[in-house]
């Protein structure tokens, strides 16, 4: 048994003692090159490395791969670029092994593809491994497109690790068609049973809204794991199949093929919120409870206050929140949005100034739920001072939600003057759902006039199904048939068909009741 073998890794100072009297008593390469990757320390590892290069006979060709893989994984760029140009001037560059590392470096230090590109050039007849490195390099760097054109490039057979990384550049192109042709390479390359890479197929159905193809396959899979489910329970919440994507997550559960982890926990609560599913979120959040491995912080409180949230039942909402120990700013906004949703403008005002008194900056999310608040609670000159601070304080730059937000507000108040001196100060054209908002205002506020200086800016422009359908209706309340006709007519030209509404109801569903001394943890 070697001495790197009797060594029990648990101590950082006791490998690089080790390290130590090995360079001195034995300096066998063999033995030191594995201590470069077990070092978790970069200034001892390269310490090491550097000691390692003093002694002619303690360092071999291997020494310089293991030194790279210890730059990937200690994210050292620098050192590793001192690493290239010593491979250089040293002329251990032309081994394919020490080539191969480069690369591996290049591309997940800083996804500088530009140099392993070059790397790869320079090398005379890459192997799979090459060409491997360079798909996933351009796929996970945001350069799927040209991942998929190294792939089609390739003159050596591709492996399991090459058909990943090309399914995972087609699901990020969305690339259905050459993602099959890849998937069915793989079949015919006998690829059969490997985990990750019907993962990888499963993973492009579903990004490309191919449910079917995501069933059948799934199916078929003779080895599912964890990453299984939850991309299936992702493909059915994503292509808003809720109901699909909790009925993926019982059978989870129930069959016990594999356990959910957060992120299969965190996509059914989010199925939930969208359903308005409070009694099914109930039952998730039963689950977790039986679970010590699912905390009940971070993404997974956050994902349990939306649902609650968005669920309507705000008290049970306010219990999650405030059971997190760790409140960030996802946290904050979602509470916020939740109570202004709901109904409590004003707690959620209040909401807000625990959240600055914490510490916590806001972001344009919270903003949103901050001026809905107001709009719906009537807190006019408060919403004109939040659109300032996010704006002037925070430096945030209004979104077209913000400004939809300001003008619901003021033709909620029936403030139509602001709200068209605001409509015109925007630096942005008004969108469908801001005209849908005034157009409500003005059905509210009986405001003739208003409708019909709305009516000359939203002719000619794509501003939705809905903002006309609602134009319409405000005419057809003054008994203006023509001109309810003439909008009609004018949806009817241009293929537009309102869709019938539907709701979701739970029976026995708790009151939404909150209690107006809100207690914030």
């Amino acid at each position: 048994m070697s001495g790197l073998e009797q060594m029990k890794p648990v101590n950082l100072n006791v490998i690089v003692i080790h390290a130590q009297n090995q360079l001195i008593k034995n300096p066998n390469p063999q033995l030191l090159n594995p201590l470069l990757g077990l070092l978790k320390n970069s200034q001892d590892a390269f310490f090491l490395y550097n000691q390692m290069l003093s002694h002619p006979f303690s360092h071999n060709h291997y020494t310089f791969t293991h030194a790279l893989k210890a730059c990937s994984s200690l994210h050292a760029r620098s050192k590793g670029l001192e690493i290239h140009a010593h491979l250089i001037k040293s002329g251990h560059y032309v081994d394919l092994f020490i080539q191969n590392s480069l690369l591996h470096f290049y591309c997940h230090v800083g996804n500088d593809v530009v140099s392993a590109s070059r790397v790869f050039e320079s090398i005379p007849s890459p192997d799979v491994v090459s060409w491997t490195s360079m798909v996933s390099g351009l796929s996970k760097c945001g350069f799927e497109a040209e991942a998929i054109r190294k792939f089609s490039a390739m003159d050596v057979k591709p492996n399991a690790a090459t058909l990943v990384s090309a399914l995972s550049a087609c699901s990020g192109l969305k690339a259905l068609g050459f993602g099959k042709a890849v998937h069915a390479y793989g079949l015919k390359s006998m690829i059969d049973g490997n985990v990750i890479f019907d993962n990888a197929v499963l993973d492009l159905y579903a990004k490309c809204g191919s449910l079917v193809n995501a069933e059948n396959l799934f199916v078929k899979m003779s080895k599912r794991d964890v990453i299984s489910w939850t991309t299936l329970v992702m493909a059915y919440a994503q292509g808003g199949h809720c109901e699909e994507a909790i009925a993926v997550f019982k059978r989870m559960v129930l069959e016990g093929e594999a356990e959910p982890n957060e992120a299969t926990v965190v996509t059914v609560l989010s199925a939930c919120a969208s359903m308005g599913a409070l009694s099914l979120g109930q039952w998730v959040h039963s689950y977790i409870d039986t679970r010590c491995d699912l905390v009940l912080d971070g993404n997974i409180g956050n994902a349990l206050l939306n649902m609650y949230a968005k669920c309507g039942d705000m008290q049970m909402g306010f219990r999650i929140f405030n059971m997190l120990v760790h409140k960030d700013v996802i946290t904050w906004g979602t509470v916020i949005c939740g109570l202004a949703m709901n109904g409590h403008g004003k707690q959620a005002v209040q909401i807000f100034s625990h959240m600055l008194i914490q510490g916590v900056p806001p972001d344009d999310v919270t903003f949103i739920g901050l001026l809905s608040a107001c709009s719906h609670a009537g807190l006019v000159n408060e919403g004109i001072m939040f659109f300032k601070a996010m704006r002037d304080t925070y430096c945030i730059a209004p979104q077209m939600r913000h400004y939809g937000c300001m003008i619901d507000m003021y033709g909620r108040a029936g403030l139509f003057e602001e709200a068209e001196a605001f409509l015109r100060g925007m630096p942005v054209e008004a969108e469908g759902p801001i005209w849908g908002a005034l157009l409500q205002a003005c059905k509210i506020h009986g405001n003739e006039n208003m409708s019909e200086w709305i009516r000359g800016h939203v002719n000619n422009k794509n501003v939705g199904i809905g903002t006309l359908a609602l134009l319409s209706n405000l005419y057809a309340s003054s008994e203006r048939w023509d001109d309810a006709n003439k909008v009609r007519n004018t949806m009817r030209g241009v293929g537009l068909r309102k869709l019938a509404g539907c709701s979701w109801i739970e029976l026995d569903m708790s009151t939404n009741r909150l209690d107006s001394n809100l207690c914030v943890a």
